[in-house]
């Protein structure tokens, strides 16, 4: 169950950067922030339940890499963020990182 709250937990993890991105639009701060701030509290508060069984490092290590290569890809997406070769290569470490530190769990 706790790996299933860390996956969560880094699933709400790209929603705080998006309530920040939203809130740079005019008419959109309060909405914006409003969003960012319940997206961290449920993350933070999964990523917490996460650590009863999940070892500290590997589940920070876990939960940013999921909302970094998460927030990456919505960039792109939905935000037209540059999408170059070295982009992609370090995302791609990122996830080859956490990958490795679940084996290692």
């Amino acid at each position: 169950m706790s790996w299933i709250y860390l996956f969560a937990a880094g699933l709400f993890e790209i929603g705080w950067p998006v309530g920040l991105k939203m809130a740079q639009s005019p008419g959109q701060r309060l909405p914006g922030i409003t969003l960012a701030v319940v997206f961290i509290m449920v993350s933070g508060t999964l990523l917490w339940l996460a650590q009863r069984q999940i070892p500290m490092g590997t589940a920070y290590a876990v939960w940013t890499g999921i909302g970094a290569a998460g927030t990456f890809a919505l960039g792109i997406i939905v935000y037209g963020d540059p999408a170059s070769l070295l982009r992609f290569l370090g995302v791609a470490l990122i996830v080859g990182g956490v990958a490795v530190l679940k084996l290692a769990s």
